[in-house]
């Protein structure tokens, strides 16, 4: 199995509800570096995963969506707690939605797999990894 890795980051403003959460019911912001992983067991006809350029576009333009704003306004997640391992997978079904339609170019068909890490530390990170 390939894969090919691309990066970026995030910074973003919430609370949680629950006794679980402890202090992070209050508001208060997360920086999130954010590691995408794209699977497929063969390169495509360029001998590639899929195009570095237009995933870091893409993963870029998804990020976008959720920086420097505050999930607590946002009615996308209206009622859930935003954490770090939800986070993940809103942002891999994102993309896989922008895979399917095409706006990771052609080569990204083949493309069978993909993996959202979202590090909130050196010491701490969650990943969702999800088919295509």
């Amino acid at each position: 199995m390939y894969s090919l890795t691309v990066r970026d980051h995030m910074m973003i403003a919430h609370s949680f509800r629950g006794e679980v959460f402890g202090p992070a019911q209050r508001l208060h912001g997360a920086t999130y570096v954010v590691d995408v992983s794209f699977f497929r067991r063969e390169l495509d006809a360029d001998s590639l995963v899929v195009d570095i350029g237009l995933a870091s576009e893409q993963l870029k333009d998804v990020l976008s969506a959720l920086n420097y704003r505050n999930l607590d306004d946002e009615p996308d997640f209206e009622g859930r707690n935003t954490s770090t391992e939800m986070l993940a997978a809103v942002v891999a079904d994102r993309l896989a939605e922008r895979i399917a339609a095409g706006a990771l170019g052609p080569g990204a068909a083949g493309l069978e797999r993909v993996a959202v890490t979202l590090r909130e530390s050196h010491v701490a990170w969650a990943t969702y990894e999800r088919d295509l």
